[in-house]
Order: C-alpha cells, then sequence, then structure tokens
C-alpha cells in the first residue's frame, strides 16, 4: 500500500517564489546601505560685504611734490679801474692823407697787373674749341671727327682679357679721363663689372696719343671727357 502525501503538507511548494523575493528585499537592502550618505552639520557664516564701507574709503594721495631747484649764484660784480688825474693818457694822432708837392705821384697806367691764370675745367660738349684729336685739323666738325678718332682708337686697340674670357665676364666699363691743358690725357677713372675689364680699358686709354688741347675765350683749359667701352662674348 502506497503511502500518499497531501498537497498541502507539501514544504517545497511556492519555493522559489520565496527564494527570489528574499533575494530581492537583500539586493534592495544592501543598496541601500551603499547609497546612504550622512553629512557635517553646517554652520551658518555671514558672508555677505559691506559695499559701502569700502566705497567710502579715502585713498592716500601719493602724488611726489617737487622741489625748485635753487636759484643761480649772483654775478661777480665789475671791477671798475679808477684812472687817476695825473696819470698821462697817450693821444692818437691821426696823420692828414693829403700829398704835398714834393711827392711824386704814379699814373695808373705804370702800374703792371699782373694777371693770374685760372686752372678751370670746361666740359666737352659745352667748351668753345673742342680738343683736337691728331688726324682732325682740317675736320669742318670736329667734335664728329674727335668722337669717330675715338672710336677707331678703342676699336685697334681693344684686346678681351682671357681671364674674363674664361670666367664668362662681360658687360660695360664708363672711363673717365681729363685732355689737360697741354694736351696730354690724365686723371683716368674707370667703373665696371670687373677689375680685368677695367685694368683693359685703363691699358687702351693710355696709348691715346697728345692732342690739341681745348680752348675756351682763346685760353688752354682742362675738358673732361668719358666714353663707354663694351666687353661682350661671341
Amino acid at each position: 500500500m502506497e503511502l500518499k502525501k497531501s498537497p498541502k503538507a507539501d514544504l517545497r511548494k511556492n519555493s522559489s517564489l520565496y527564494f527570489v523575493l528574499g533575494l530581492a528585499v537583500v539586493m534592495a537592502l544592501v543598496y541601500v546601505a551603499l547609497e546612504w550618505k550622512t553629512y557635517d552639520k553646517a554652520n551658518d557664516y555671514d558672508i555677505s560685504m559691506d559695499v559701502e564701507e569700502l566705497l567710502d574709503e579715502e585713498v592716500p594721495m601719493t602724488e611726489q611734490i617737487k622741489t625748485p631747484p635753487p636759484p643761480p649764484p649772483p654775478a661777480a660784480p665789475e671791477v671798475i679801474e679808477v684812472v687817476e688825474d695825473e696819470e698821462e693818457v697817450e693821444e692818437t694822432v691821426i696823420e692828414s692823407t693829403e700829398t704835398s708837392q714834393d711827392e711824386e705821384i704814379i699814373e695808373i697806367e705804370d702800374v703792371e697787373v699782373e694777371e693770374i691764370e685760372e686752372d678751370i675745367e670746361v666740359p666737352f660738349a659745352v667748351i668753345e674749341n673742342v680738343p683736337v684729336f691728331p688726324g682732325c685739323e682740317n675736320a669742318s666738325d670736329k667734335k664728329a671727327c674727335f668722337n669717330e678718332m675715338m672710336q677707331k682708337h678703342i676699336r685697334k686697340n681693344f684686346r678681351y682679357p682671357e681671364i674674363a674670357q674664361e670666367m664668362g665676364i662681360q658687360g660695360r666699363v664708363a672711363v673717365m679721363f681729363t685732355i689737360q691743358k697741354d694736351g696730354s690725357i690724365g686723371n683716368i677713372r674707370m667703373r665696371g663689372p670687373d677689375k680685368n675689364l677695367e685694368a683693359e680699358a685703363l691699358r687702351i686709354i693710355e696709348k691715346l696719343p697728345k692732342m690739341t688741347p681745348g680752348k675756351q675765350r682763346g685760353r688752354p683749359v682742362r675738358v673732361p671727357f668719358s666714353i663707354p667701352i663694351m666687353f661682350k662674348l661671341q
């Protein structure tokens, strides 16, 4: 004969429900315990500020009082020298400028006036009588003949420096010189892109012949002249 239990006496009935409910309650208590916060008792402080008292505060003056500089010392009194009445004072004698009959009168024509020769320079473009290049004595336009003979002289004596050719140096050399009162060439100056080109230009100008000097009002004068010399590689 089998023994049968009453369903009401079964202790395992609804056990899973009770387990879930208990677990939920425990989790809720643990969460509340972890999230529980405590605060210290706060003291009440008066943090208000009286702005009016700060605005009424007087700021001390910091301006520096400048003292005036001391007055300059008084000037020393002038010493007045007293001259006694008995002291003799030399008198200034003014001689007469009138001539007497015994003096010899020199006429103005007898006085020789030495003329001072002025050393002036007159530019080539404005001089009355331009310097004459050898071979231009009978030319009607001596200025044009002078320029033409200068170009012929440069072409005849021109020689391109070898070192300038190797380095590929070229350009224009401005040459300035003065035709002196005796027809010689002096005061030669050059300006160019290279010293070798300037040296060649100097050599060409030094070979210029002696010329007939330029004249201004019939007197020989120094005449400055300038000419460019082109150095161009082919």
